[in-house]
């Protein structure tokens, strides 16, 4: 079987495979030779086919992925229909996602976003600052991004970041997610110190992250690209 890929060479010691949006990308040494490269491919074909099949689903799923009227999404773990509403304001009352009428799918998904941006303001913040004062730290800003592959972030400066798809998870997962951001204004790694600050505010933290792994494998079949 002929498998294609995209070839990336850089001063790494490992060669690594990476299955995304249904191809396959590998990543080798500098100096390796391209037939070692093959050979190490063809060792690991079921595992590569498995996953290009999977993945090559996903991305299927994801084209048709639309939204509609009638239509549920996400927000703290449940779902709430979109539902058409006169005026000229999107809103959500905590029963349902309103938005003007006659807006094509594209513009749909647009505005659901629009709201989730500015509940995932308010929702992530609020949270934050009330975990931020029971750990005893204090972030210098809460910002809200568009990261895909990253929930959030603390930077060096503190200033802790959320996707804003983070407000889709329900609020065991949402704790989960500020408690490890918090816990980075402490310790700045993934050290065993890092998840014992964890550990001390959410005892059950590793079945949360097992929680928004599930979360991952849904957004992974909807596009919610802006």
């Amino acid at each position: 079987m002929i498998i294609n890929y995209t070839l990336t060479r850089s001063k790494r010691k490992t060669i690594a495979l990476y299955v995304r949006n249904g191809a396959l990308e590998v990543r080798a040494p500098l100096k390796m030779a391209k037939r070692d490269i093959d050979k190490f491919i063809i060792s690991k074909e079921k595992w590569v086919t498995d996953r290009l099949t999977k993945s090559q689903e996903q991305s299927e799923q994801r084209k048709a992925f639309a939204l509609d009227y009638g239509d549920t999404v996400l927000y703290r773990g449940k779902d709430y229909p979109i539902i058409a509403r006169g005026g000229d304001r999107a809103t959500f009352d905590n029963t349902a996602f309103y938005m003007t009428p006659d807006l094509p799918p594209k513009h749909i998904k647009a505005v659901c976003v629009e709201i989730y941006r500015m509940l995932a303001k308010r929702d992530l913040t609020a949270k934050t600052l009330d975990f931020a004062e029971q750990m005893g730290v204090m972030p210098v800003a809460v910002k809200i991004t568009g990261a895909k592959r990253r929930w959030g972030s603390c930077s060096g400066k503190k200033t802790i970041n959320y996707s804003w798809r983070l407000i889709m998870a329900d609020d065991a997962v949402i704790d989960y997610v500020v408690v490890h951001e918090l816990a980075h204004l402490i310790e700045m790694n993934h050290s065993k110190r890092f998840w014992t600050i964890v550990e001390k505010v959410l005892p059950d933290y590793k079945a949360r992250q097992a929680q928004l792994k599930e979360l991952q494998k849904r957004l992974s079949k909807e596009n919610w690209e802006e």
